[in-house]
């Protein structure tokens, strides 16, 4: 394993010192040692990875440094845009360089959002024309390894990218670990909503921690999951999957499940939700101010106003709450309402750690949910 200081100091003797990105599980390490260690203007969590680039691409112009964007390789996708349109050596020619995190490789135990993007994480790289190297374990080749890539950025003036496989850095804990004082944690908020719900309603639950806890609260209770499509992958896209929802089956109350870093990522849909503006819409927002089932990096989520800025785009009813008190009786004054809605529910950060996954794959999800609507696929 490679300790995250070395990449770091690596990175600085090299004149790269500005950071940018969106957290993922096999970089929180490292992640978590730029967020302790580089000045705060010099670390910028990103709402996206394409904002990443947008980020890295004004830092080099202003200053005429080399950036390091950060990301998942399911980033890759959201990124694709700015590093051929922008960044690459036949527009801008914006040198930078990008860190991977590998989920999904060939040959490696993961989950099956992640299998995919695994296969074709290195290929798009290459059909993007972006050199790259797998990060070696070994010292003195990373040295090696930083040369290229020093070498190449400078020859190309353009990116050049690591891709880091799973345990690649050893473990480093943030100590710059903001406490958010919340009563409620998200498990507790999702399952005052799931059983204050009738039986008729349906759920789309964001990807991470909140399908998990969903899915085995189903457990707790008895209940089936044919009710719920468990977004695991595609981060940010539960609310246009679930306003596509309310607005074919209007009948029906729909659920989003959704996490103030996921909001954040696409908020763009936002737009699209209020001015669609379907009447049997629920929003819940479970903001703990981080991206908890990365590592718990910090979102700008508690120190934006999510419920107004919905508001502003067309959402009918908002709210925000804290305590399960206020939290039942929101939940119960909403049933007699008609509107787009959105409620914010503040808690505070972690999960358990006997947290487990889904037992059903992600077609026989999606099928229960079908079946349970009436709808019949193709």
């Amino acid at each position: 394993m490679v300790e995250t200081k070395v990449f770091y100091d690596l990175l600085i003797e090299n004149n790269i010192d500005f950071f940018t990105g969106v957290p993922d599980s096999l970089l929180k390490s490292f992640c978590a040692y730029i967020t302790d260690n580089a000045p705060e203007n010099n670390h910028i969590i990103a709402a996206n990875e394409g904002c990443a680039v947008g980020l890295a691409a004004g830092y080099h112009i202003a200053t005429g440094k080399v950036p390091l964007v950060y990301m998942q390789n399911s980033g890759e996708g959201n990124v694709v845009n700015p590093l051929l349109s922008l960044t690459d050596p036949e527009v801008y020619r914006i040198p930078l360089v990008l860190v991977i995190g590998w989920r999904g490789e060939p040959g490696v135990k993961d989950e099956p959002q992640h299998k995919k993007q695994g296969r074709v994480t290195c290929s798009l790289l290459d059909a993007m024309e972006i050199p790259y190297v797998i990060m070696s374990t070994d010292e003195n080749e990373l040295k090696k390894q930083m040369q290229a890539c020093r070498e190449s950025i400078y020859e190309q003036k353009a990116p050049f990218a690591f891709v880091v496989r799973k345990d690649t850095f050893a473990a480093y804990t943030l100590k710059n670990n903001k406490v958010v004082n919340a009563p409620m944690n998200r498990e507790e908020a999702i399952e005052c909503v799931m059983l204050n719900a009738d039986e008729n309603a349906v759920f789309v639950s964001t990807t991470g921690m909140a399908s998990r806890e969903l899915y085995e609260l189903r457990e707790k209770h008895g209940m089936k999951h044919n009710r719920d499509f468990l977004t695991v992958g595609s981060m940010g896209q539960a609310s246009q999957i679930a306003a596509a929802i309310a607005m074919n089956q209007p009948n029906r109350t729909v659920y989003c499940i959704d996490g103030d870093g996921a909001a954040i990522m696409q908020m763009g849909g936002l737009t699209t939700v209020g001015t669609c503006a379907p009447a049997n819409f629920r929003h819940i927002l479970i903001n703990n101010g981080a991206h908890d089932s990365v590592g718990g990096q910090p979102t700008v989520g508690l120190e934006i106003d999510l419920p107004k800025i919905a508001e502003a785009v067309g959402y009918k009813n908002v709210y925000s709450v804290s305590t399960k008190d206020e939290l039942v009786k929101t939940l119960n004054e909403m049933k007699n309402l008609t509107g787009t809605t959105m409620l914010e529910i503040k808690t505070c950060k972690g999960a358990r750690k006997d947290l487990g996954r889904p037992k059903t794959t992600p077609l026989e999800n999606k099928t229960a949910l079908m079946e349970f609507m009436g709808v019949k696929g193709i």
